[in-house]
């Protein structure tokens, strides 16, 4: 048999190793061939990643038997992404093997797990969501001011384009053209001061 092994990490500072040193031993262990697929500073989250997207293009190649992967989470948050996904490859023939959660989809037990699971993980990241609305909210509700802070540019600066169109005037500076009419009109405010 042939094996799939995916890993991801959520930060370019993170490393895979852990996963991938757990994942080659399995495969090693059923004595399969396998090849690796890594994603780098990608959220489970997304339904696009290049690894993913790869591993997704050869399953349907059929250039795999199984598809191994360290945790549930690790190949996705997204409970309906996350079941279609597997249903796909369920579809293609393909076995589903997660380590930490002991799935093994080739049989109706390890299924139910998996949607269990699937379920639990999308819960999971719907709290974390939660959280991070409710700090945004407090910051704000206390007069933080949240974002980017605005770019500033001197008034020498946005007088030298006064004559350009804004959009023209926006290419000049590389600025957005919104930005150049903010500052605009912060110049005019200035000046009439």
């Amino acid at each position: 048999m042939k094996a799939a092994i995916y890993a991801r990490v959520s930060t370019f500072d993170q490393e895979p190793e852990n996963q991938l040193v757990e994942l080659r031993r399995y495969v090693a262990a059923r004595t399969w061939s396998f090849q690796e697929y890594i994603d780098r500073g990608i959220s489970g989250t997304k339904d696009r990643r290049p690894a993913l997207d790869e591993l997704l293009q050869d399953a349907r190649r059929r250039r795999f038997d199984v598809l191994v992967c360290w945790r549930l989470d690790r190949l996705g948050r997204n409970l309906r992404h996350l079941v279609t996904m597997l249903e796909d490859l369920q579809h293609l023939g393909i076995a589903f093997v997660s380590l930490g959660e002991g799935i093994d989809c080739t049989t109706p037990a390890g299924k139910l797990q998996l949607h269990i699971l699937a379920a639990l993980a999308e819960f999971e990241r719907e709290r974390i969501r939660e959280r991070v609305l409710a700090g945004l909210q407090r910051a704000r509700m206390q007069g933080r001011r949240l974002g980017r802070p605005r770019a500033r540019v001197p008034i020498e600066r946005v007088q030298s384009v006064a004559g350009l169109t804004a959009s023209a005037a926006a290419q000049h500076l590389a600025v957005s053209v919104s930005t150049v009419k903010r500052w605009r009109r912060e110049v005019q405010k200035t000046l009439s001061i």
